[in-house]
């Protein structure tokens, strides 16, 4: 990917461009809104990362100048104010997601990739998702495993659908309240281990091999 970062702290730049670095992917980096601004508008960028809190002109004014001007770059705002006004204000402004500061790489980049997912036109061919003998028709929303019929409940297929198409990589709850629930906040209840729990019940029956992995401390994984 191509990546625009805008962030004015040289330490977080640099965290940031090494990691992205490390990853494969492009960035640049510049210091200010208006510089900012000026390569949002006139670069080919897949994505932005933009703090919100920047010299000469704000991430939320960046924001909503680009997207009056019909520029639909995917936009991550990052930001060390994470109240639920904070982050509502940067999603209606035209921000795709919403991390606060201090952050996890991992968490990040996770982000990132699922931002470009959702923004990715989705073929019209694309009917069933496949891992390993587990099978997800999106058709006739009906699962199943080996010649196995798996019964799921709405939520249950949106988890298990998110989870199939980010196989192999870890997925915290975070993202699943996002992009199952369509959560910006943390409601404190274990919904979350309570629906996968259920799904892996289901999914991963007696003399099965286990593909809905809990990764300690960080979140879930669909074994690829």
């Amino acid at each position: 990917m191509r990546i625009l970062i805008i962030e004015d702290d040289a330490s977080t730049a640099g965290f940031l461009e090494k990691g992205l670095g490390e990853a494969g992917h492009s960035t640049t980096w510049v210091k200010t809104g208006v510089e900012g601004l000026s390569h949002a508008l006139d670069g080919p960028y897949d994505v932005i990362i933009l703090d919100r809190m920047l010299p000469e002109l704000d991430g939320i004014s960046i924001l909503k100048t680009m997207r009056s001007n019909k520029v639909q770059t995917p936009v991550l705002l990052l930001s060390a104010l994470g109240q639920t006004d904070h982050r509502v204000e940067g999603l209606r402004a035209g921000a795709d997601d919403y991390l606060t500061k201090p952050f996890v790489f991992s968490e990040l980049l996770a982000r990132l990739e699922a931002i470009m997912r959702r923004s990715a036109p989705v073929s019209e061919d694309e009917t069933t998702l496949q891992v390993q003998d587990l099978t997800l028709d999106l058709m006739t929303r009906t699962a199943t495993r080996g010649t196995r019929r798996i019964e799921l409940q709405p939520r249950e297929f949106q988890i298990l659908e998110y989870l199939m198409r980010t196989a192999g990589r870890i997925v915290t709850r975070t993202m699943l309240l996002e992009n199952v629930w369509d959560y910006h906040f943390d409601p404190q209840t274990n919904v979350i281990d309570v629906h996968i729990s259920r799904l892996r019940k289901k999914i991963d029956a007696p003399g099965e091999t286990p593909l809905i992995q809990t990764v300690r401390g960080a979140g879930y994984r669909m074994v690829k």
